[in-house]
């Protein structure tokens, strides 16, 4: 009888999530209690250094999810034959906040020396830097391992671009098994941070569905011709820049969407009604922003014993 009942509890486990390395916001509760805690203060250190920084970790934690899932990969250097994904054409000279992931993983390592995964890291430093900008929070799923391996063609053709319309937009987030709103929602962490002008070019110059008047002050700073002022900033969002709001909708519904893709969510198609109740009800798109970024957070994670916990976050442990 006792023999049954072994085999009934073993089977029990085998079916739970903890054997299949489910992820859990628990997962480091005995491990490394001291977690979120280290990560949110070294976060407030860099945000009271630079308040952009917030969205740049947000855009990060994207970057990584859109590519081989949540596994850390973009955080590898390129080192001797091994090529990261940091100079792919949507990371190169425009995803940043690495150094401050290596700030969280230095002061973990401390505490919990080859416990937490990078990957985890960067996806608490998502979440805090939204809230620590004036946007919700939510409890991050954790237990993601690290990759030893990065596709630097993957980030070339999974990372959504600034000049795909709605159809492709679609089609790029259902590959992440990712719905039209979750799309529409997770576009809404446009509502903070900045974008460099050869990416909205197009968008001031060639299209027609933009108030000119927002054309015409994204102009002054943006020149027609490349590459003259490229790298040049203008936030997504013109009233609140540094402030995680749902103006981002609003601005949609009045033809001040920043890149050509962002428009596109309001442009006479499918999304136009979700991106009116965002606009005018803020507690429904941060229900729906908090549902989503869990969701891209459980992007083919590595779990268990797949992959490993990273020492450096920039090379794979040797």
């Amino acid at each position: 009888m006792a023999s049954r009942t072994w085999h009934f509890l073993l089977a029990l486990f085998l079916l739970s999530s903890a054997a299949y390395g489910q992820l859990s916001p628990s997962f480091y509760a005995t491990s490394c209690p001291l977690l979120e805690l280290t990560v949110r203060a070294t976060m407030i250190a860099a945000l009271l250094a630079e308040r952009r920084m917030g969205a740049s970790l947000l855009r990060l934690h994207f970057h990584d999810c859109f590519v081989q899932g949540c596994d850390g990969s973009i955080l590898l250097d390129d080192v001797g034959s091994f090529v990261g994904e940091k100079t792919a054409f949507p990371n190169v000279n425009s995803v940043r906040g690495y150094e401050v992931i290596d700030r969280i993983k230095a002061n973990v390592e401390l505490l919990c020396p080859g416990v937490v995964s990078c990957a985890d890291i960067v996806a608490l430093a998502a979440r805090d830097g939204t809230f620590l900008l004036g946007g919700p929070s939510w409890a991050v799923p954790l237990g993601r391992r690290d990759s030893t391996t990065a596709s630097l063609a993957e980030a070339n053709a999974d990372l959504p671009g600034p000049t795909l319309n709605l159809d492709q937009l679609i089609r790029a987030f259902d590959k992440k098994q990712l719905t039209p709103r979750d799309l529409t929602a997770l576009s809404g962490a446009h509502t903070i941070g900045f974008s460099q002008c050869q990416f909205f070019r197009g968008h001031i110059y060639n299209d027609t569905n933009i108030d000119p008047a927002f054309a015409a002050l994204r102009r002054q700073a943006c020149p027609a011709a490349a590459p003259a002022g490229d790298s040049n900033l203008a936030p997504f969002d013109a009233q609140t820049q540094l402030v995680f709001d749902n103006a981002y909708y609003r601005n949609l519904v009045a033809q001040r969407g920043l890149l050509h893709s962002d428009q596109e969510l309001f442009n006479g198609a499918s999304q136009d009604a979700l991106v009116r109740q965002y606009g005018s009800n803020p507690a429904l798109f941060a229900a729906d922003f908090v549902a989503a970024m869990i969701k891209m957070g459980n992007i083919a994670p590595l779990t268990g014993s797949s992959g490993q916990i990273r020492r450096n976050c920039r090379v794979v442990n040797s």
